[in-house]
């Protein structure tokens, strides 16, 4: 029975000895305090140190590493898009060789300035070609747009009805882009009576037409679009003569 008693005692004495250690402790000469303070001491300092350490050094590596961990699925879609253009590197460069000359044939379909009196001819014989007669061809205001210019013209002819459906389809057939828009068609005798009983049909549509934008015209654009954008500079004009 007198062990425990004896365990006891010489773990009160423990205690008794190691709190006398840390009593009457002159903070300013902490190299004189007993081994006990001085291991605390340590113990807490190196704590302090993990964690002033946590916060400033390895909590932002902590929120690099999540954001890092976030942008890797995004990196692997890239990098799989990319792997996949390069193995395809051949047939993409031929697609694109066919985009480029489908948009040459394309350009080739649009005239240039110079151009346009030629295709207005080409209209017009168009329609005298099939017998029509033309009382009305006025070519409206050219309607810039960014890369091509727009040419209305306003039409009116007469003759028989087989004679308007071949010169529509003459006009599909051009060379160049032409097309017919808000087409009408209305007994002739309606507009003039001396072809009362003659079969004619009056036929009245827009025709539009289209032109490519040379160099000059395009930065004329340019400019104009920067100058729109400029507080107090006047608009560019909406339309031209072609």
């Amino acid at each position: 029975m007198a062990k425990p008693s004896t365990l006891s005692f010489d773990v009160s004495s423990f205690f008794d000895h190691a709190a006398s250690q840390f009593r009457n402790l002159n903070p300013k000469e902490p190299g004189q305090w007993p081994t006990l303070p001085k291991v605390a001491a340590w113990i807490a300092t190196a704590a302090a140190v993990v964690v002033v350490g946590w916060f400033l050094l390895l909590s932002p590596a902590d929120d690099e590493l999540e954001s890092a961990r976030q942008l890797e699925p995004r990196l692997k879609t890239d990098y799989r898009s990319r792997l996949a253009q390069a193995v395809n590197l051949n047939e993409l460069r031929k697609q694109k060789l066919q985009v480029q000359e489908y948009v040459t044939q394309l350009e080739k379909q649009l005239p240039g300035k110079a151009e346009m009196d030629a295709l207005l001819s080409d209209i017009n014989q168009a329609g005298l070609g099939r017998g029509l007669q033309f009382e009305l061809f006025r070519p409206g205001l050219v309607q810039v747009k960014d890369y091509y210019a727009e040419l209305p013209i306003a039409i009116r002819v007469t003759g028989h009805y087989h004679d308007i459906g071949a010169f529509a389809a003459d006009v599909a057939n051009l060379s160049r882009i032409v097309t017919l828009q808000g087409v009408a068609i209305t007994p002739a005798a309606g507009k003039d009576a001396k072809d009362a009983g003659s079969g004619n049909l009056a036929m009245e549509a827009t025709a539009r037409t289209y032109r490519y934008l040379d160099a000059n015209e395009i930065d004329e654009q340019r400019r104009a679009a920067a100058a729109a954008k400029t507080p107090g500079a006047k608009p560019a004009a909406a339309g031209a003569r072609p």
